[in-house]
């Protein structure tokens, strides 16, 4: 078991990651709620409702399950888990877990943080991806016109990690949550870049799997306790979204998943980082570990001005002027300012590139 502290203005809380946590995981809770409600999606409902709820108590635990996928985060959805709150009478002193992925972390903590001006909310992840949302406090639904766009940074009081549950994961969910330790490792540190650009998906052992979380986990917790309310450097940890959240949204939620686009836009970004500062970055060795990987980095149909539009919803951009980070090293993220003209012109000669390989 490993355990990783992050501090917030709100509070501070521990993130613990190890074997068969969720089955004792009253003994996780930092004191005893008036109620419980478990908020998670109909696919990991099936697969670990029923052990969760073992290791709580059996009175006043409530359950509430959401369609699987981003069509969730809605205001809809949003909306009908308050009105199930209010019937199964939580109060002030009541717990939400958000059992699930980063959807329904999102999800979850978003209804926490609204109910009764907010109530605690324990994350108990179950995808890879879900150790970058899981960890920060940033908690949001969608906007038809964008991703995240209705949210909030409200911390957890906890976050237990059993990584027991990633034995289930598809392939293509394994993919989702290792384009975002790739992204950490980008932001940090050439020498986790190496070890995880030689790592094939298909053959990750458990032992790797633990590692690698646990030292994305670390990135994250100490940039967010650096930059809680993402006003400097917390800026580097959406490395790849800027055009990977455009992708998403212009291809229609659910086309890809959320880590197979962040890995086009990571892609993107060297490329970019490379033409704006005359970089050597490794576009070449993370292209063909990507394709090693079996991402679906050969989909180049896109609207160049409507990406480009899309990329404006982006929350760093100001004045309507987008701004992305790049890198002008691996462990060395920057921000740059990008007029839509030049923005045209990276994204054709990228594609371009991504065409002739």
């Amino acid at each position: 078991m490993e355990k990783v502290q992050v501090q917030s203005s709100t509070n501070n809380y521990q993130i613990i990651i190890g074997n068969g946590l969720m089955k004792d995981i009253s003994h996780y809770l930092t004191k005893e709620y008036s109620s419980i409600l478990i908020i998670t999606d109909d696919k990991v409902a099936d697969l670990y409702l029923q052990k969760i709820k073992l290791g709580l108590p059996k009175d006043r635990v409530f359950e509430a399950i959401v369609p699987a996928g981003e069509q969730s985060k809605s205001i809809d959805i949003f909306y009908r888990l308050h009105t199930d709150a209010i019937k199964f009478g939580l109060d002030r002193h009541s717990l939400i877990i958000a059992l699930g992925g980063g959807v329904v972390g999102d999800l979850a903590g978003f209804v926490a943080s609204t109910f009764m001006r907010g109530i605690d909310f324990v994350q108990v992840p179950t995808t890879i991806l879900a150790h970058d949302s899981s960890v920060g406090g940033k908690v949001a639904i969608n906007h038809e016109l964008g991703k995240n766009m209705i949210g909030n940074f409200f911390a957890p009081v906890s976050v237990i990690y059993d990584v027991e549950t990633l034995s289930s994961l598809s392939k293509k969910e394994v993919r989702s949550g290792y384009a975002e330790i790739m992204k950490e490792s980008m932001i940090s540190d050439d020498r986790m870049f190496n070890e995880i650009r030689d790592t094939r998906l298909d053959r990750i052992t458990n032992h790797q799997l633990q590692k690698h979380l646990s030292y994305g986990i670390e990135v994250k917790a100490a940039i967010v306790q650096e930059d809680e309310k993402e006003s400097g450097v917390r800026k580097y940890l959406n490395l790849g979204h800027t055009l990977g959240h455009a992708l998403e949204a212009e291809m229609g939620y659910g086309k890809l998943t959320h880590g197979e686009a962040v890995a086009i836009g990571l892609l993107f970004s060297l490329h970019v980082s490379n033409e704006i500062y005359g970089a050597n970055l490794p576009f070449q060795s993370l292209f063909t570990w990507l394709k090693e990987n079996d991402y679906p980095i050969d989909i180049t149909n896109w609207d160049y001005d409507a990406v480009i539009n899309r990329m404006k919803s982006d929350k760093k951009t100001t004045n309507k002027q987008i701004q992305m980070v790049l890198l002008k090293e691996i462990g060395k993220p920057t921000v740059e300012k990008i007029n839509d003209d030049a923005l045209k012109t990276y994204l054709q000669s990228f594609k371009g590139k991504l065409v002739s390989k």
